[in-house]
């Protein structure tokens, strides 16, 4: 009855705009699968358990590192992939990471696991805040000769023409890393420079700061809801198994974030979020009608910044410095 209420022609319409990025079963099709953890690590309890780095494998090829609250509140997720010639490392962790340990362990079981002696990784941004690139000089300097280095830094010029990107940000940028081709979205707003990265081979998609579980902090208003429609644009017809962030912000708890400086994440928010959190995101940008606001949404909050201002306020700023006392102070043994 419901198909005949709908009509033949409106039916057809319907399969045609959301099968494109289905499969005919239930079983992924040729996407490569992965598992992401129950929950990751924060700063705590008791930060002398916790490493500076965690690493997760979610495939043999993909690696997911997350630095520790207990070396800086940012606790930023850096990504590391690899394909048949070379890797690729999406941003490089914030103050205190010490990187390059970590970095060379994870690189060095790979090439041990894959019978491989050596490994070109790439070494590539999601944008240019320091929580996202302070241990540029750290693999810059690394001595390795198991793991050349091709550094791109987050820089416009340097960005567009290492991925051959032919004008900026309207144009996508790919790199082939053999067998295995990333797509790279200019995404502005966030940063000047902001990225996003589509894997073809996971269906994942890195938004680094502009989408995660969290205070999406919008410098560019108009920049910002322009490349969230592109990232759409693009996304439309692909298959999306995760949209993952560089943080996360949110508790579990629906609308509730950690105050900022938290070291420690008690009952937090999962990473992924899904296609729908980006129209979600989309729709909400477009119901402000060209006049920025702070809105909250169920996992993400948008917050508008000052173009001319670099900080978050002083408001902001008192909150995190408190965060930071009374964490800190109690850093070896958190309270519930």
């Amino acid at each position: 009855m419901k198909l005949k209420l709908l009509g033949l022609p409106l039916l057809v319409l319907l399969f045609s705009v959301n099968v494109q990025a289905q499969f005919q079963d239930p079983n992924g099709g040729d996407l490569e699968r992965g598992v992401l953890p129950q929950k990751w690590m924060t700063g705590g309890p008791r930060c002398m358990e916790v490493p500076e780095w965690q690493v997760h494998e979610y495939n043999p090829d993909l690696y997911i590192l997350r630095q520790s609250g207990c070396t800086d509140a940012e606790m930023p997720f850096l990504y590391l992939f690899f394909g048949k010639d070379r890797g690729l490392l999406w941003d490089t962790g914030s103050r205190n990471g010490n990187l390059a340990p970590a970095f060379q362990r994870v690189v060095h079981n790979w090439l041990e696991r894959n019978h491989r002696t050596n490994i070109t990784v790439i070494v590539m941004h999601s944008h240019s805040h320091e929580d996202h690139t302070f241990g540029d000089s750290a693999l810059q300097a690394l001595n390795d000769p198991a793991i050349p280095i091709l550094f791109v830094p987050a820089k416009i010029p340097d960005t567009q023409s290492f991925f051959h990107i032919a004008s900026w940000p309207n144009d996508l940028g790919r790199v082939d890393l053999g067998g295995r081709e990333l797509n790279i979205v200019p995404l502005p707003g966030h940063d000047i420079v902001s990225t996003a990265l589509y894997d073809r081979r996971t269906g994942i998609l890195l938004t680094g700061d502009s989408l995660y579980p969290g205070r999406l902090y919008v410098r560019d208003f108009p920049a910002f809801k322009a490349s969230t429609e592109r990232l759409i644009t693009f996304i439309e017809g692909k298959p999306v198994a995760h949209i993952l962030g560089n943080h996360i912000e949110q508790s579990r708890t629906p609308f509730v974030d950690y105050p900022i400086g938290s070291i420690y994440h008690p009952n937090e928010h999962v990473l992924d979020l899904t296609f729908g959190t980006l129209l979600e995101l989309d729709d909400a940008l477009k119901s402000m009608n060209g006049a920025p606001h702070r809105m909250a949404m169920r996992d993400f909050t948008i917050w508008p910044l000052s173009p001319n201002d670099n900080g978050l306020g002083t408001k902001m700023e008192e909150i995190y410095k408190q965060t930071q006392e009374q964490q800190l102070r109690n850093k070896w043994n958190q309270p519930d």
